[in-house]
């Protein structure tokens, strides 16, 4: 075109009046001047350029408040994969499969594994151990057999967090084991009487919550490693909990077998009660996971089959926003973009569905378990990969696939 010829005055202007006009252009338009010329395809592939169109994709990498969680990777490149998230075009293949354990009655009781990514590495609880395994370069699968094996639980490991190179591990036993990932150093606590069902672990801190109806808070500090330093009743079984990113306090998502709220914000230093959410929760309708946007948004899910969006600034009565999962199964877990996505498992089928905050409705749902009924127990992803584990097998999700 003429615009685009070396002797055009469109090339007399600096590169940021170019930046400007370019920043005016929505992705369609973007695309299209990439295939001018070389120099124009160079300037229109400016991260600078789409950064604000990334912000409002899925799962583009970038948090409502701006911050890249995938820096180093091409925004571009980002929006390309971000549609195919939004449009469910993804290739799926089961990466990992295990069996099911038995018991003195011969039949079979299924694992409820839990993961965490971490770079290059993928994470993954199998029965009383935790498996560390390499992505293969393309990301979708792993290598065959796991780079490490960290141990010292006696019963199952329920859940574990990854932070800061440390793994801490909740088990059926009722201990606490810590891990440093790159070295032999770990630690092993007893510190519920019944199993761990969960725990987080921020600032030198650990909190867990157990089926023995307590949540605690752990010191790691130089000589006071497994101290407990507060013990909270919450006269229910604790099935999640997460430290707030401030490290002023905890949440807890309970059974909700008697009156009391499921979801209830304590406070670190003391261990005194704060505020509970919501008001409105049946009996029964049990927390299973929680899951920190920021400081003041929260995210929970469990038996009652909804997701609720919760900002403590402006109510602790009621949630700012919710969905139903559509087949009324309950939610097992659930993980956010920190931005407009959520992905959450159910019950039944090994179902994941994909949502997008902006709508009332499911985006898009994969079923992973068929025609044998799984929960999915935990889901992880990244800007290009969704991990699933379920019973018996581990799945991914490859949205690069076009």
């Amino acid at each position: 075109s003429r615009a685009a010829s070396p002797r055009s005055p469109l090339w007399a202007l600096p590169e940021e009046l170019l930046l400007l006009i370019c920043s005016y252009l929505d992705a369609q338009a973007l695309g299209r001047l990439a295939q001018v010329c070389r120099r124009l395809r160079f300037l229109s592939s400016r991260d600078l350029l789409w950064r604000r169109i990334a912000r409002g994709c899925l799962n583009s990498g970038f948090t409502q408040l701006g911050t890249d969680l995938a820096a180093g990777i091409p925004v571009k490149e980002r929006v390309k994969v971000s549609q195919n998230w939004r449009h469910g075009r993804c290739r799926r293949e089961t990466v990992l499969k295990w069996k099911c354990k038995q018991v003195a009655s011969f039949s079979s009781f299924f694992l409820m594994p839990w993961m965490e990514l971490d770079g290059d590495y993928l994470y993954l609880s199998q029965a009383e151990n935790i498996q560390a395994y390499h992505l293969c370069a393309e990301g979708t699968g792993l290598q065959r057999h796991p780079q490490a094996i960290f141990s010292g639980h006696q019963e199952d490991v329920c859940r574990f967090v990854l932070v800061n190179s440390h793994i801490v591990s909740g088990g059926g036993d009722g201990s606490i084991v810590l891990h440093k990932i790159h070295g032999s150093y770990s630690v092993k606590f007893s510190a519920h009487e019944q199993e761990v069902n969960c725990v987080d672990f921020q600032g030198g801190l650990i909190v867990s919550g157990s089926r023995d109806r307590t949540a605690k808070v752990w010191s790691l500090s130089t000589g006071r490693v497994g101290q407990c330093l507060h013990t909270v009743q919450t006269e229910d079984r604790v099935w999640s909990i997460a430290i707030s990113p401030l490290l002023s306090s905890f949440v807890t998502g309970t059974a909700c077998c008697g009156h009391t709220s499921p979801l209830r914000i304590w406070d670190l230093e003391s261990g005194q009660l704060l505020t509970c959410l919501g008001t409105d929760f049946h009996r029964g309708a049990g927390v299973l996971d929680v899951f920190y946007e920021t400081p003041s948004l929260l995210l929970s899910c469990g038996y009652d089959t909804y997701i609720r969006y919760w900002d403590i600034r402006t109510s602790t009565r009621k949630c700012v926003q919710e969905w139903e999962e559509p087949h009324d199964s309950a939610l097992y877990c659930i993980r956010s973009d920190k931005n407009h996505m959520i992905a959450s498992g159910s019950s039944y089928y090994g179902v994941v569905r994909l949502w997008d905050k902006r709508q009332t409705r499911c985006l898009q749902s994969f079923h992973l378990s068929s025609p044998t009924s799984s929960p999915v127990y935990c889901l992880r992803f990244s800007t290009t990969h969704l991990y699933a584990a379920l019973a018996s097998a581990l799945h991914v999700l490859d949205f690069t696939a076009s």
